[in-house]
């Protein structure tokens, strides 16, 4: 068994390490789950990379309640269409993106390499879960990961998630190339860009920390059927929210 020490230094390690976008990558599907036996209340054991998922005091993710209002930096959309580049990767539907596209907060660019879905979602509003959710990944020159949360509510069929749908892969792990549909992660962005922010973590193994959190305050719609469609391939893939642990969540004006 290791040391109080030993477990702290590895947590520490994880804590400081810069991940990169592989950590979404989700290599390690055969090892972790959503179920019972090796769900999110047994990931920390499944291995010592995973040891920040029952250590971390920064976990994402979280429910969002009393945010202070503040004047913060807008978050500045650059998203180009890519062609479509979508993978069943064990416990998601992603779809890769081609470079060139961005966000910029700040004065801190940080480019969008995929984006992906959990049901329900796994953020909450003042205790409210919506049906599902959609995570765009960045990352910046340094490193550094931010995840942009769209909630999708239960409305009007979404344009995208319908092309998305419709070219689901019919194996998994294999990504599936469809050059002559292109894409705009665009469109799955409310035009409204208020967001929630606060520090947290990947939500999946290793649930490294150091991820900076933006999740846009309005909803964006996707169908009945839609929600559906996804349910038949994962119907329940959302960690469950983890402590706050006194984090500071601001909310723009």
């Amino acid at each position: 068994m290791k040391s109080l020490n030993a477990v702290r230094s590895t947590a520490l390690a994880c804590a400081l390490a810069v991940l990169p976008v592989a950590a979404y990558s989700e290599d390690t599907h055969h090892e972790w789950d959503y179920g019972t036996q090796h769900g999110p209340k047994h990931w920390g054991e499944v291995k010592a990379e995973f040891e920040m998922c029952a250590l971390g005091k920064t976990q994402s993710p979280i429910d969002i309640r009393n945010p202070v209002p503040a004047t913060l930096e807008p978050i500045e959309f650059d998203y180009q269409p890519t062609p479509l580049h979508i993978i069943d990767n064990g416990h998601t539907i992603q779809v890769n993106y081609a470079a060139g596209s961005s966000i910029t907060v700040g004065g801190q660019r940080y480019e969008l390499t995929q984006f992906h879905f959990h049901k329900p979602s796994e953020e909450r509003v003042g205790g409210k879960r919506y049906p599902m959710v959609v995570h765009l990944v960045h990352k910046n020159a340094e490193g550094a990961l931010a995840v942009v949360a769209v909630l999708l509510k239960q409305g009007n069929q979404s344009a995208l998630v319908k092309t998305l749908w419709a070219n689901l892969p019919a194996e998994k792990e294999e990504e599936r190339v469809v050059e002559k549909t292109s894409i705009n992660a665009a469109r799955l962005v409310p035009s409204s860009h208020a967001y929630y922010t606060f520090a947290g973590s990947l939500t999946t193994p290793p649930c490294s920390e150091g991820v900076t959190w933006f999740v846009l305050v309005s909803p964006m719609q996707v169908s009945k059927a839609q929600i559906d469609r996804f349910a038949k391939i994962y119907s329940a893939n959302a960690r469950p929210v983890q402590p706050t642990n006194g984090r500071t969540i601001r909310v723009s004006q």
